[in-house]
């Protein structure tokens, strides 16, 4: 019973979302949409924060579990963007709320996962140390994790995510082009 509660208040608290910004949506309206008490929401979460948090979580781990392995910087970018658009109106509620660095922890944790695991395989046959390894990371990290706010920034366009990912395209061999550079080469 307290995992279809649990559930009930969960899938409410999107439906809303997606209809109403975050800070038009109370305990009250929950709990009066779901047919519970205010006690039975409060058994399972602190606040409305804590039922961000959980539900942000499971989105991110989600999508890792969906792309346990990316081989190009174009894949990394679209599962980035397919984390951020899987609920588009409530993605932005959170985004647009004091509630956006919830948001925005969890993308980064999802952005270093993919990032890491591109550059690890972009990387295999490099003679690169870990502390150069690590410096490709950290800019990949920091660029897709940037253009996924700019995205977000800009209302969550198609034409905003088709150009990065065409310039994804383009320079799809940037790793490897980094390499050649700490080590010297280019």
């Amino acid at each position: 019973m307290a995992n279809f509660t649990k559930k009930a208040i969960k899938e409410t608290f999107i439906s809303m979302l997606e209809e109403r910004p975050l800070s038009n949506i109370t305990v009250k309206d929950i709990v009066e949409k779901c047919g519970i008490n205010r006690n039975s929401f409060y058994y399972h979460y602190q606040d409305i924060p804590a039922l961000i948090e959980e539900i942000v979580k499971e989105e991110a781990e989600q999508i890792l579990e969906k792309y346990p392995s990316v081989s190009t910087i174009v894949e990394c970018f679209d599962a980035l963007i397919e984390f951020a658009s899987h609920r588009k109106r409530a993605i932005m509620h959170i985004y647009r709320s004091v509630n956006r660095e919830v948001f925005e922890r969890n993308l980064m944790a999802v952005t270093e996962f993919f990032v890491s695991n591109y550059v690890n395989t972009a990387l295999t046959n490099e003679d690169i140390g870990e502390a150069d390894k690590k410096t490709v990371i950290d800019y990949y990290k920091c660029v897709c994790f940037g253009l996924v706010l700019n995205w977000l920034n800009t209302g969550m366009t198609d034409e905003y995510a088709h150009e990065i990912r065409r310039i994804f395209l383009l320079k799809k061999d940037w790793a490897k082009e980094f390499a050649a550079l700490l080590q010297g080469q280019v």
